[in-house]
């Protein structure tokens, strides 16, 4: 099968489009064809070695966390799916390869896909949308009247969270450039802070969250907008020491971790407030919740761009450039 894969780590390096052989399917995988797959800066930071401590992939390895294709074989002990069942997932870290013509993948990673979408939708969907659940309902525990702070809210996962915290009943502020404003209020913004003119920490006080997408220096910032008792989750760094512990990284990874983390979870304990990290983890049930919310038309994708198969390099460097609205999506078939 034809797929794009990661020969080497480099910053400037290219996806080399290579025959690999077919995916071996195991006892509780299905073998998808692969009809769209979704691009991530997750993708990008990957390809240049940036995560090689935590994710140690044996090169040369498939890329690509988000997938919309249809079933064609499924191992022995799989109960959920059959051939013929158009599904979507966000493959579990070790097994991603969704850049590619095939894929296996374990059940339990596996939805049903949105009956509502196309397949280039439903692939815009897994990454973004298992982050904003994870993020807001697992571990901000967000709740109807409260105030939460989505950065970058034209971008593919923030896109997602403004709508998925309406939903859930909060209040919710923003950033963005003025030409994506009315986007962000469309999907439900109520305080939108233009990024380019305007410093948010002088506009925004009082939340009870903030998702955090952003640098060190955004994040650090963020720590002003929240009341006491308040919780700051990141999902650009640092790892913090949980996120070690949960990995089941070794005492010197842990040690980095713990120290890398240090200088932000000092400043948020003297502020009365929690900061955590969330690296998105694979999982089939919250996304067949998704599922649900997308086909009552709670939760629309927002595509930017879809990229024909052979231009995977270019989507992805149109993804690096941060510009995109929404989702950059990669039409297999």
């Amino acid at each position: 099968m034809k797929a794009f894969v990661v020969d080497k780590y480099n910053k400037k390096g290219i996806l080399r489009l290579a025959e690999m052989p077919e995916p071996v399917v195991q006892d509780h995988d299905v073998l998808v064809e692969v009809h769209a797959a979704g691009v991530n800066l997750l993708d990008s930071k990957i390809r240049t070695g940036e995560f090689k401590l935590i994710l140690p992939y044996r090169r040369p390895f498939i890329l690509g966390h988000d997938v919309a294709g249809t079933v064609v074989r499924v191992g022995s002990k799989v109960r959920k799916f059959k051939p013929g069942d158009e599904i979507y997932a966000r493959p579990r870290d070790g097994r991603v390869g969704a850049f590619a013509e095939f894929i296996a993948m374990n059940e339990a990673d596996v939805a049903m896909k949105p009956k509502n979408l196309s397949m280039e939708e439903a692939a815009s969907i897994p990454l973004v949308g298992l982050t904003a659940w994870q993020v807001l309902v697992d571990k901000a525990n967000l709740k109807k009247g409260q105030k939460v702070f989505i950065q970058a809210g034209s971008g593919g996962v923030g896109t997602f969270a403004i709508q998925m915290a309406k939903h859930l009943g909060a209040t919710v502020a923003t950033t963005a450039s003025a030409a994506n404003f009315d986007l962000v209020k469309g999907l439900g913004a109520d305080v939108v802070v233009d990024y380019r003119k305007d410093d948010f920490e002088k506009i925004l006080s009082g939340y009870d969250v903030v998702l955090n997408s952003q640098d060190a220096k955004t994040l650090e910032k963020s720590l002003g907008v929240l009341k006491p008792g308040g919780k700051l989750i990141s999902i650009s760094g640092p790892p913090d020491p949980e996120f070690a512990r949960k990995q089941g990284l070794n005492g010197a990874l842990r040690l980095l971790l713990r120290l890398l983390s240090r200088g932000i979870r000092t400043k948020a304990k003297r502020r009365g407030v929690q900061f955590s990290f969330l690296f998105m983890w694979a999982q089939g049930d919250q996304l067949s919740e998704i599922t649900s919310l997308i086909e009552a038309g709670t939760i629309r994708p927002i595509v930017d761009r879809v990229f024909p198969f052979e231009a995977t390099n270019e989507a992805l460097a149109y993804v690096e450039t941060g510009r995109a609205k929404g989702k950059v999506v990669i039409k297999v078939r």
